[in-house]
């Protein structure tokens, strides 16, 4: 893969100020503090939050303790989705830090799903990595690694280990020179406006005759409304990682630079704020 190392480290280390403060219904013995913690935009919420729950547990009594959960404005986070993808769909456009509330009753079982341990999120993250390589090198380059490989990308991720994760993932990176890029991009779209979680369909980074797709080819082909005419004004933010790419990116440099660490390039189109 083309050697963006900056590119990489910026994506890895991206972080969100966020300011967690207890549901105001829950049972406490004291008033509770909100907990400041700066989250990694590449991590999972039930992965970096033990420190929260902590400090909430200890104004807490046991009786009163079911499973926690997080929301943003009435919103319940979905643990499953890598935290900058949350942010970005959510909360983009508002101040810093960004605001959390806790909650250890009343479970959203038709939110949610229910993550009682690391090894429930291990699963549902390497499962992504097995899917995002089955559509790039038809599952070749993780069959190939050894149980110890995949174990490094979850330790890598867990413990926030940058060179320990990339080690083995620069491996789901590579193609052979002559097709130019991956079977196909492994994305996926999400949408503030719609019932559906996601849009997901095979799209190639390079056409039949040999012309480079874009981040601008892929909307026209999967969600054209994202992409505002010359006469008229700009309606929706197309976000990755919080920023804006340029629609003339190349989807495969896109793939292999601002992918999730579960080999998916996760984008956003979210309202564009009105002035």
């Amino acid at each position: 893969m083309a050697d963006d190392k900056d590119v990489l480290r910026d994506v890895w280390f991206g972080r969100i100020p966020t300011c967690f403060t207890l549901y105001q219904d829950e049972v406490t013995e004291r008033e509770a503090e909100p907990f400041y913690l700066l989250l990694p935009r590449v991590s999972y919420l039930t992965l970096v939050t033990d420190k929260v729950k902590k400090h909430f547990l200890k104004v807490m009594k046991a009786e009163d303790v079911e499973e926690i959960w997080f929301e943003y404005e009435g919103t319940p986070l979905k643990w499953h989705y890598p935290i900058g993808l949350l942010f970005d769909l959510h909360a983009s456009n508002t101040s810093l830090p960004w605001s959390i509330t806790v909650h250890f009753k009343n479970f959203p079982e038709r939110d949610l799903l229910h993550c009682p341990c690391n090894s429930v999120i291990e699963a549902h993250f390497m499962s992504s990595i097995k899917e995002a390589d089955a559509l790039k090198h038809k599952s070749q380059v993780i069959n190939d690694m050894q149980k110890k490989d995949h174990k490094q990308l979850w330790m890598g991720l867990q413990n926030d280990k940058f060179d320990q994760f990339w080690a083995i993932n620069r491996k789901l990176m590579e193609y052979p020179t002559e097709e130019g890029g991956f079977r196909y991009i492994p994305f996926r779209i999400y949408l503030t406006m719609s019932d559906r979680p996601f849009i997901q369909k095979l799209f190639r980074p390079i056409s039949p005759d040999g012309h480079t797709h874009t981040l601008g080819d892929l909307l026209k082909e999967v969600y054209p409304v994202a992409i505002a005419s010359d006469d008229e004004a700009k309606r929706y933010q197309v976000v990755i990682h919080g920023i804006e790419p340029l629609l003339e990116t190349p989807l495969q440099w896109l793939s292999e630079h601002l992918s999730h660490p579960d080999n998916f390039l996760h984008i956003s189109v979210i309202p564009a704020p009105s002035d």
